[in-house]
């Protein structure tokens, strides 16, 4: 290949100088061919291949490389074709004698010109994207799945995440509720991916038929709800690269929390310490662009949207409500009654005919029965021999002085202390176990071994006056012995006078 100087001098001395091309082939000694490349190039253009590279041995198998590829398409991403086992493929099934590298060198090109380009999008004020995401921590000394809710505002980068146990309605909701407290304000629209909690259904036309608790979150907050397409990820950019971003620097190293109540205190405190950093190209902080963010958000209503599931159910024979594949106690009085279970993240709260009758910590094992001891007292005092069977009572953790003051009174009374000592349990439905506890102690201590007399003590307690015992009830109590003042008993105080 010639050198530039010497273009430039055969160049100079065509156009500048007015000779002809073929004076300067005689002049420079090159040929004539050289000299017009040099009159058409101001450099040198390279090798220039002018047809594609002949592949005899490869030609007639494009097209199964190209039916190889084209399934590989429709294929989970692991399991698609390498170059080298598309090469073992040919070889194998269709006695390919050529090179390994010719196999890749095509493979190569074509997944180049399959890949897919993108459009760079806009992100105006105000509008925000939706996703969840999965990590591992260590939350109560349990190792276990952390699902967390991301909510990125676009325009300025900024972010909101919360970790929960599962990706449930009800935290779908919460998470919403906790983003528009956080940003103080509701985006104008949101992007979402088509999870199963919003989306119900995706119609023929391209629209969405939404879940009811979805439909509920926007007629309550008034935001423009939108769908990416299904299983395009890139459609909703900025979460995808918040869910990322969460999970190698907000969880890694593996979290340590002793409750999710208090990993997401410290998530919170990741978000707010993001907004000082930069991101991408722009000069100002994550917190300076939010304020425009801020400014297009509109305002939080009165009244935050109640972040839980609602399902209808119906109490079972042994006053239990099932939700979610866990049994919750209620009242043996509302047995075989229509309800509505209100599930949250943390709770599950159960209501019959707009009254709560049952609140219970949520559960998120599978086929747990979780009960309230104070639900079946009522029964049991019907049934006093159900009362070291009751499912209900089986480690109810009551202090060491209840179980004493059942030996008195079954000593004391036999099978109707059984049943009186149920009776001394019930007062738990209507007063505090601190209360209840003081008073046996207290009864144990005066000798005085009955429901009665626990329940006037405990009652003396609540109204903060000296206990009144009826004597006569407990006739093994000490007896004062009273005598009639005489006027004689009086000498006694006055000095040198004899009684």
């Amino acid at each position: 290949m010639f050198a530039v100087e010497i273009y430039a001098a055969v160049r100079s001395f065509v156009f500048i100088k007015g000779n002809s091309r073929r004076e300067a082939a005689r002049v420079f000694g090159l040929s004539r061919e050289t000299v017009l490349k040099m009159c058409r190039f101001s450099l040198p253009p390279g090798y220039t291949r002018t047809a594609p590279v002949a592949k005899p041995k490869l030609g007639a198998l494009l097209p199964v490389i190209d039916a190889i590829l084209e399934a590989d398409r429709t294929a989970p991403i692991k399991q698609r074709h390498t170059a080298k086992r598309i090469f073992e493929r040919l070889r194998d099934e269709h006695g390919f004698a050529g090179g390994y590298t010719v196999v890749k060198d095509h493979v190569r090109l074509c997944l180049a010109r399959n890949r897919e380009t993108f459009v760079p999008l806009a992100h105006p004020p105000g509008h925000g994207q939706v996703d969840f995401g999965e990590a591992v921590g260590v939350i109560g000394g349990v190792r276990q799945k952390i699902h967390f809710f991301c909510m990125s505002l676009p325009h300025s980068d900024a972010c909101f995440v919360k970790a929960y146990p599962r990706e449930t309605t009800e935290a779908f909701l919460d998470g919403h509720v906790s983003a528009f407290a956080f940003f103080g304000g509701v985006p104008l629209s949101l992007l979402y991916d088509n999870l199963k909690i919003a989306v119900a259904k995706i119609c023929g036309d391209g629209k969405r038929e939404r879940t009811r608790a979805f439909t509920e979150l926007v007629s309550h907050y008034l935001f423009a709800d939108r769908f990416g397409r299904p299983g395009k990820g890139n459609d909703k950019g900025k979460v995808e690269g918040l869910v990322k971003y969460a999970r190698t620097n907000f969880l890694t190293p593996l979290p340590e929390a002793a409750s999710y109540e208090a990993l997401n205190v410290m998530l919170t405190t990741r978000c707010l310490a993001r907004q000082g950093e930069h991101a991408g190209r722009h000069a100002a902080t994550i917190g300076e662009r939010l304020v425009a963010d801020t400014a297009a958000l509109r305002d939080l209503p009165a009244v935050a949207l109640e972040a839980c599931e609602k399902r209808a159910a119906r109490v079972s024979s042994t006053a239990l409500v099932r939700y979610r594949s866990n049994d919750y106690s209620v009242p043996t009085r509302y047995g075989f009654q229509d309800v509505l279970v209100k599930g949250f993240v943390d709770e599950v709260v159960i209501l019959c005919g707009g009254k709560e009758i049952a609140r219970h910590p949520r559960c998120y094992a599978l086929g747990a029965f979780v009960a309230d001891p104070l639900h079946y007292l009522a029964l049991i005092e019907t049934k006093p021999n159900a009362l070291d069977q009751a499912a209900a009572l089986q480690g109810w953790n009551l202090p060491e002085v209840f179980q004493h003051l059942r030996h008195l009174l079954e000593a004391r009374m036999g099978n109707r202390g059984k049943r009186e000592f149920i009776q001394v349990l019930r007062l738990l439905e209507a007063m505090s176990l601190e209360v209840v506890t003081a008073a046996v102690r207290q009864a144990i201590h005066s000798g005085a071994i009955g429901f009665d007399a626990v329940k006037l003590i405990a009652l003396a307690r609540i109204e903060r006056r000296p206990v009144r015992l009826d004597l006569a009830a407990y006739p093994h109590l000490p007896k004062l012995m009273v005598q009639t003042t005489r006027a004689a008993d009086y000498a006694a105080l006055v000095p040198g006078i004899a009684a």
